[in-house]
C-alpha cells in the first residue's frame, strides 16, 4: 500500500489562501481576501500566484520594485513624477487597467495587488472582481506601509519593512 505525501509548498499555500480569506470576510471585504508581505511573497515564491504592482510607473522604477512582479498602473500620474506634497503631480484614473490584467493574467489565477500602502491595491481588487476576476488578493500594509510619526514610510510596516527582496532602479 502506498502512502501519498501532499506537497510541502501547496499545503503552505493553501493555509495562506485560507487565512487570506478567513481575513476578507471578517473585514468584509469584497474581494477574496488579505495576505501579509510575508505571506504574498511565499506565494509567489513558490508560484501559487502572480504579484501585480498597482503603483505608478515612477513608484516602481524609483522607490523599489518587487522581483518577479508585473506593474499595471491603477491610477496615471502625470507631472514628472510624484512628491510627498502632491504639488504638480496630477493623477487620473487608467481606463486600460482592467484589459491589461486581463492580457496579463486568466481571471481564476490568484492575483496579489500591491501599492505604497494597501489603499490603491484595495480599490484595484474590488474593481478586478467586479469585472470577474475570482482570486484576487490585497497585499496588505503595501509596499511601504504607513507613515511614522515623522511622517515617513518604510519604517512601520510594508514589504520592505519585512526585509523581503526588492530591487531598486
Amino acid at each position: 500500500m502506498s502512502t501519498l505525501s501532499a506537497d510541502p509548498a501547496a499545503v503552505a499555500a493553501a493555509a495562506i489562501f485560507q487565512d487570506a480569506h478567513q481575513y476578507g470576510s471578517s473585514s468584509g471585504l469584497a474581494y477574496a481576501g488579505a495576505v501579509t508581505p510575508t505571506q504574498a511573497w511565499q506565494l509567489a515564491r513558490s508560484g501559487a500566484a502572480a504579484i501585480v504592482d498597482v503603483r505608478s510607473r515612477y513608484e516602481h522604477e524609483f522607490v523599489g520594485r518587487i522581483p518577479g512582479s508585473v506593474l499595471i498602473e491603477w491610477r496615471i500620474y502625470e507631472g514628472g513624477g510624484e512628491s510627498s506634497s502632491g504639488a504638480g503631480v496630477t493623477s487620473r484614473p487608467n481606463p486600460a487597467f482592467l484589459d491589461q490584467l486581463r492580457a496579463a493574467h486568466a481571471p481564476g489565477q490568484p492575483l496579489l495587488l500591491l501599492c505604497r500602502s494597501a489603499v490603491r491595491s484595495h480599490n484595484a481588487a474590488i474593481a478586478a472582481t467586479a469585472a470577474g476576476f475570482t482570486r484576487v488578493y490585497n497585499i496588505r500594509e503595501g509596499f511601504e506601509g504607513d507613515k511614522d510619526g515623522h511622517g515617513q514610510r518604510g519604517t512601520v510596516a510594508g514589504w520592505r519593512k519585512a526585509g523581503l527582496p526588492w530591487i531598486q532602479g
